[in-house]
C-alpha cells in the first residue's frame, strides 16, 4: 500500500505526498480553479518544497481542471509576470511533470498542461486559448510551448481561430500521451517513480535545451503591449463578465 502524508494546504491549492509523488490539486472549485495571484505564489512553493519527487501530478478539483486566469485585485503585469514564473518553473524541476485534466483546461489551464512533461486527460476534457475573444496576446513563451508540445496546426488553430480541442483529439496526434481517469494518472505518476532519476532529470535537461528560449523581437514586444493596452482588452474582459459577444473595433 502506499503511504500518503498529511495534507497541506495553501491558498489556491493543497498538496500531500503519495508515496515519492507530489500530488497536487488546484483547489478554487468555487471559481472553476481559475489561478489568481495567491494560488500562483503557492505553486511556486510547491516547486521548492517537491524537488526531491518522483514526479509531481498535478490535478483539479470539482468539474474542470482550470477555467483560465483570475486577476481580480492585481495588475496584470504582475499576474502575468507570476504566471510565467510558475510556468517555467516546473519546466526546471528534475522530475517528471505530469499533468491530469478533466472537464475543461481554458486558457492558463492549457497553459499548464503545455508546461508539464506529460499529459492525461479524459476523453471530453476541453483546451483553448480563448485570447482573441478577449482582445489579449499570450506571452510569447506560452506560443512556442503551444507550437512545440501540440503542433503548429494546433497552436494556430487555437490562437488565431479561439479553437478548442477535445483530450480525445488531441490524443490522436500525440499532443496529449494518455487519456484516462485520475486513478490511471496516479498510477502512471507512481511508476513514473520507479524509474532512474538522473536518467530522467538528465533527459528533461536536454529537453528543455533543445526548446531554448523564444526569439522575440521588438515588434512582438510592441504587439503584445499595444493589446493589453487597448480599449478591445477592455471590452473583451467586460463582455465576458456580462456574458455577452464582445464588439472590437481593433483599437
Amino acid at each position: 500500500m502506499t503511504m500518503q502524508s498529511k495534507v497541506t494546504q495553501l491558498h489556491g491549492l493543497r498538496w500531500q505526498w503519495h508515496g515519492r509523488v507530489a500530488l497536487v490539486h488546484l483547489a478554487r472549485p468555487d471559481r472553476r480553479n481559475a489561478l489568481d495571484l495567491g494560488t500562483l505564489q503557492s505553486l511556486e512553493t510547491v516547486q521548492r518544497d517537491a524537488r526531491d519527487a518522483g514526479a509531481v501530478m498535478l490535478a483539479g478539483d470539482g468539474t474542470v481542471f482550470c477555467a483560465g486566469a483570475d486577476l481580480s485585485g492585481v495588475g496584470e503585469d504582475e499576474f502575468h509576470g507570476a504566471l510565467n514564473t510558475v510556468l517555467r518553473g516546473f519546466t526546471k524541476m528534475p522530475c517528471p511533470v505530469l499533468a491530469f485534466a478533466h472537464g475543461a483546461a481554458l486558457g492558463a489551464g492549457t497553459q499548464l498542461l503545455v508546461a508539464s512533461d506529460l499529459r492525461m486527460t479524459t476523453h471530453e476534457c476541453v483546451t483553448a486559448i480563448p485570447a482573441a475573444k478577449l482582445g489579449l496576446v499570450v506571452h510569447h513563451w506560452t506560443v512556442e510551448r503551444l507550437a512545440r508540445e501540440l503542433s503548429w496546426p494546433v497552436a494556430r488553430a487555437m490562437l488565431l481561430a479561439a479553437q478548442s480541442y477535445t483530450g480525445e483529439q488531441l490524443h490522436r496526434i500525440g499532443a496529449v500521451h494518455r487519456l484516462g481517469t485520475f486513478d490511471d494518472a496516479l498510477a502512471w505518476a507512481t511508476e513514473l517513480c520507479d524509474l532512474a532519476p538522473l536518467t530522467l532529470a538528465g533527459h528533461k535537461v536536454s529537453l528543455e535545451a533543445l526548446a531554448g528560449e523564444p526569439s522575440v523581437d521588438e515588434l512582438v514586444i510592441a504587439a503584445r503591449a499595444a493589446a493589453l493596452a487597448s480599449a478591445d482588452a477592455i471590452e473583451g474582459r467586460k463582455a465576458f463578465a456580462e456574458k455577452r459577444s464582445p464588439k472590437f473595433l481593433g483599437s
